[in-house]
């Protein structure tokens, strides 16, 4: 039931930011299948991305997370039907919404 729970906030943070950023563009259901497949890219890829980009994060103080981040939510979109990205700078700024709407919604859900 957790599993199922944090699945619909993360989709519904999808929607959130999708509508804040203009240039990303979502549907109700690719919203539920992103949210499965940034799951699975984050599992799988984004630890090895992280440890690859190691250098460039320490020099940049971590800010380079930030461009991993886009370049596996510009992934995403072309992984996702009806998931699109305009461009890199759209997929940075959703990148960020995402995680700021994540953090509130889960930190709501914590104080059961």
């Amino acid at each position: 039931m957790k599993l199922f729970i944090h699945w619909i906030i993360s989709a519904i943070a999808i929607i959130i930011a999708a509508y804040l950023i203009p240039g990303v563009h979502v549907t109700i259901l690719s919203a539920l299948v992103l949210a499965i497949v940034l799951g699975i890219i984050n599992i799988f890829f984004k630890p090895i991305i992280s440890l690859i980009t190691l250098p460039i994060n320490i020099l940049t103080l971590g800010i380079f997370s930030l461009v991993v981040n886009a370049l596996l939510i510009m992934l995403a979109g072309v992984i996702v039907p009806n998931f699109t990205v305009d461009g890199f700078w759209p997929a940075f700024f959703f990148a960020i919404v995402l995680a700021l709407v994540s953090a509130v919604f889960h930190a709501m859900g914590k104080k059961d």
